[in-house]
């Protein structure tokens, strides 16, 4: 009896313990379809799709079969992550900073600077889109208005209400071209600045030879918006400050942008890039440190290139501001630049064109030259130099770097291509090569978009900036980015008149999600996984920078093609595009995918 008893309890034991499991089981699933905002993957109860790209209006040619697809083996799933990182950069996470209690420099600006994270910290998950986001106002209306609920960030407004920066409209937010220094709007401003420089017309491109501009502390890019009429591209530069999400207006609005801070190491941009430089109350110390902040933007500055300065310091009322005028004119006449126009408030250096007045300094002049193995073009990760970048010897004797007025600029070979050995016929030839291609894109995508459904592009393994090249009479823009590995070709896309950055594809790009319309990648993902860095990662950071309802091109070997149709799925993709590359590099013949992200929601929900 007794025995009977023990295994009539033990069996009894093992009953309770299958219903408590699955009663825990029970509950983890309908937790999993009721939580969208979790970071439990969404089931697609959780996470729909706002329509299908598959129209009748589609040429079907242009399609992928649904057997081809059937031949790969599909993930099941990406996890989604956590609302509160719908706006997640993560090499500039503050986050990050406080929970690994890097110890970062505040006066240098260190923790505005790129600290991204160790492979077991980064999220891998899917960035959601915020509640009611919806797809982007079109250029040209979006320069002067947004939606409030992609970028549901109204302090600037309120902050800058006297400076007409912002003005919250109900569902929209406008923008009246206002800036701190320009009240009464940067049109009128970019005039006045053309007068003071005598330029025939107003015109702030003086015959085409003004074409890049560098507009650092840019707020919400007005100042590079008002710009672009009279063919001048800027790169709007700005950190993830105290005024964080500036960047992020200025990319919503269509305008070119990049987040950055001059802190503790160059630019990402190469020596001689911008024919103009900006700073509107930008608050930077330019006198800290020596004045290492002002060498480094005298190494962005090409010949003869202008540098604004609007201050209150320019016209120096008080005390302070007349040390701090004494003191930044002092190092501007000893950097040997020159005043090209002084008015109220704004004053307008140049730099020289030879290498003449460094020459003719007094010994142990303050800043030094840099010396001669330093690369002025080697800048990702490089730290700042208290020294002046002397001109090439070429710049040196014709004077300058006598490129042509825009937009010859675009296709005349430029002469740093020596630099890289790159003949004139080489120039032409990719200049030619991607036109054609960029035409055969074109062709893929016309069914699906409408004049005005792309703006912000990226091509992220640029080269020479042919890609961008061949779009010059569509009225998108495109950031070129060269991988920092290979060869430093960024300075001939800034020679062509086009703007763009270095980047370490294998770490997270410095911008917010959902910027960019269409991403072009050329043979990057073969050379990520050479690398050994992991393309799944590149995928998932790909979709965080990509706007929903965007486009990606892959131009790659099919191998790779195939290995990215298996995350269509969890990634909320589509195949809408294919092609066979007959002007392939390589022997390896090169296929043409094209790529749509879908909108997709979570339990909050997005608009339409």
């Amino acid at each position: 009896m007794t025995k009977g008893r023990a295994y009539g309890s033990s069996k009894k034991r093992y009953f309770g313990w299958i219903l408590i499991l699955a009663t825990f089981l029970g509950f983890l699933y309908v937790y999993s379809q009721t939580h969208g905002a979790s970071s439990i993957e969404y089931s697609g109860k959780s996470l729909r799709n706002l329509g299908s790209y598959w129209g009748p209006d589609v040429d079907p040619r242009a399609q992928i079969s649904a057997e081809e697809e059937e031949d790969n083996v599909i993930l099941k799933s990406i996890p989604v992550c956590d609302d509160r990182h719908s706006e997640l950069i993560p090499c500039l996470d503050r986050n990050l900073l406080y929970q690994t209690r890097l110890k970062v420099d505040l006066n240098l600006m260190e923790h505005y600077e790129r600290h991204c994270p160790q492979s077991e910290r980064r999220y891998n998950c899917l960035i959601p889109p915020p509640p009611g986001y919806r797809v982007p106002i079109r250029w040209p209306k979006s320069r002067d208005k947004v939606w409030t609920a992609n970028i549901p960030h109204t302090h600037l407004a309120d902050e800058k209400s006297d400076q007409r920066w912002m003005i919250v409209k109900g569902e929209k937010i406008s923008f009246p071209g206002g800036g701190t220094h320009f009240h009464a709007g940067a049109d009128k401003y970019i005039i006045a600045l053309a007068n003071m420089l005598g330029f025939k017309e107003s015109n702030i491109n003086n015959h085409r030879r003004i074409r890049t501009v560098f507009d650092v502390g840019c707020g919400v890019a007005s100042f590079g918006a008002y710009l672009l009429p009279y063919d001048v591209i800027t790169m709007s530069l700005a950190p993830n400050d105290g005024h964080k999400n500036q960047i992020q207006f200025a990319l919503e609005r269509g305008i070119p942008a990049h987040l950055g801070v001059l802190g503790t190491k160059r630019l990402p941009y190469p020596s001689r890039s911008f024919d103009f430089a900006h700073c509107s109350r930008c608050r930077i110390d330019w006198l800290q440190r020596d004045g290492i902040l002002l060498f480094e933007l005298d190494r962005l500055l090409r010949p003869g290139a202008y540098f604004a300065y609007s201050s209150p310091e320019a016209y120096a009322e008080d005390e302070e501001d007349l040390r701090i005028w004494k003191e930044m004119s002092s190092l501007a006449e000893r950097m040997c630049w020159k005043i090209a126009a002084k008015k109220k408030q704004t004053v307008i250096w140049i730099k020289p064109i030879r290498n003449d007045c460094y020459m003719e300094r007094m010994p142990g002049t303050n800043p030094p030259l840099c010396s001669f193995d330093d690369d002025p073009d080697a800048v990702w990760g490089v730290p700042l130099e208290a020294c002046l970048t002397p001109f090439s010897s070429h710049d040196h004797r014709v004077g300058g770097s006598k490129l042509a007025p825009w937009p010859a600029r675009l296709t005349t070979p430029p002469p740093r291509l020596a630099d890289f050995s790159y003949s004139g016929e080489f120039f032409q030839r990719d200049t030619r090569i991607w036109e054609r291609r960029v035409e055969s894109y074109w062709n893929l995508l016309s069914p699906m978009i409408k004049v005005d459904t792309l703006r912000n592009l990226m091509d992220m393994k640029a080269n020479i900036g042919s890609f961008a090249a061949a779009l010059v009479n569509k009225d998108v823009w495109v950031m070129n980015v060269v991988p920092e590995d290979g060869p430093n070709t960024l300075k001939i896309v800034y020679d062509r008149g086009l703007i763009g950055t270095v980047h370490n594809w294998c770490q997270a790009f410095s911008t917010y999600p959902r910027t960019y319309d269409l991403l072009h990648a050329w043979t990057l993902l073969s050379d990520i996984e050479k690398k050994g860095c992991s393309v799944e990662d590149l995928l998932i950071e790909m979709d965080r920078v990509l706007r929903p309802k965007g486009f990606i091109i892959v131009r790659d070997k099919q191998p790779v093609v195939a290995f990215i149709k298996r995350y269509l799925k969890p990634l909320h993709w589509e195949g809408v595009a294919m092609a066979d590359e007959p002007e392939s590099e390589d022997d390896e013949k090169e296929v043409v995918f094209v790529i749509r992200k879908k909108m997709w929601i979570t339990s909050l929900g997005v608009s339409e």
